[in-house]
């Protein structure tokens, strides 16, 4: 690697020399515009839009443009009062941790090697750091220009990860974001299982650009006179489910399968979250459907119960109606007596 800068971790009065290394690289396969014919590299010149003359470096300004087609050109003497920190420094401003910086913020990251006699202090920075749990703000000027960053530990290096600021942050402003739309709760219930089906170690070296592979290969066929051999096409996405619950479920089952696991079936299998929802409304619907009947069969049983007393009631009536009958049929039957 070779390095792109060199400064100064200034750590309270405590002054670290260092170099700094680009930590990434992208490992895009680039390509140049050529003439097709005879494969001539295309060039391009810097022409003036307003006299259509040619313009070398030595006369190229900045301009900003101030809108209505009017331009202010700004020269090197403007750029050179700006207030900036100094550029062989990187100033510690304070420690946080790690959790509290957003992610979204992170642009660049860049290694940092002690230089010379510095690295008894550099060691005691970086231990320091993984001691205490905390990653270091910064600023430190790189190309002409003013950066939030932070200093942590990778792998026993320090790293130095530039930021964003905030107002460069744009705000999510999408329609669905207003819409009164809810989740219901069986629709989570096997999200998260299938959120729990899919849960693993992440190890970043498993996956690989398998599109810059089968590019290379072209390449690579092109270079050696060979015949291409076309990559297998990718097993084409399913089209949008209607049913969202049979999506999940779906997706849970096949997540399972890609683990060896049995997948989730009636029967045997451990119930999920959504399953002993559905057993537990069941029940409570066969609860509700017995309830009615026993009322029904209490209601009977009291009225069978009630009915014999009912005829007992209903003779003992006709037999006091009957009674005065009876009596007025053995006056007239009785013989009269004589005078």
């Amino acid at each position: 690697m070779r390095a792109i800068w060199k400064g100064a971790v200034s750590f309270g009065l405590v002054s670290i020399g260092v170099k700094l290394y680009s930590a990434t690289e992208e490992k895009d396969i680039r390509f140049h515009q050529v003439h097709r014919e005879d494969g001539g590299r295309i060039r391009y010149k810097r022409t003036c839009s307003v006299c259509g003359e040619e313009v070398t470096y030595d006369d190229i300004a900045k301009g900003y443009d101030i809108g209505g087609g009017e331009m202010v050109i700004l020269t090197d003497e403007d750029f050179a009062d700006l207030p900036l920190t100094s550029s062989r420094a990187i100033d510690v401003l304070e420690f946080v941790p790690a959790e509290q910086v957003d992610p979204i913020l992170y642009n660049k990251a860049y290694f940092l090697e002690p230089e010379g006699t510095a690295t008894k202090p550099y060691m005691l920075l970086r231990d320091a750091l993984i001691d205490s749990e905390r990653v270091a703000i910064v600023k430190v000027a790189l190309r002409q220009r003013e950066q939030l960053a932070t200093l942590r530990v990778r792998e026993g290096v320090l790293l130095l990860n530039t930021m964003l600021w905030p107002d460069e942050i744009r705000t999510p402003d999408f329609g669905f974001l207003d819409e009164d739309l809810k989740v219901r709760p069986p629709e989570l219930a096997m999200a998260s299982s299938l959120i729990d089906s899919m849960t693993g170690e992440f190890e970043p070296d498993v996956f690989t650009d398998d599109y810059r592979a089968a590019l290379q290969e072209v390449i690579d066929a092109k270079v050696e006179g060979r015949e291409v051999v076309q990559p297998e096409e990718a097993e084409e996405a399913p089209a949008a489910a209607v049913d969202l619950m049979a999506a999940l479920k779906a997706s849970v089952d096949r997540a399972r399968a890609a683990r060896g696991e049995q997948p989730s079936r009636g029967g045997g299998g451990e119930p999920t979250p959504i399953s002993s929802a559905r057993s537990a409304q069941k029940a409570a619907e066969k609860k509700a459907a017995k309830a009615p009947a026993t009322k029904t069969t209490a209601k009977k049983t009291a009225e069978k119960a009630a009915e014999p007393a009912k005829k007992t009631a209903a003779k003992k009536t006709a037999a006091r109606k009957a009674e005065p009958a009876k009596k007025t049929a053995a006056r007239k039957t009785a013989p009269r007596k004589s005078a």
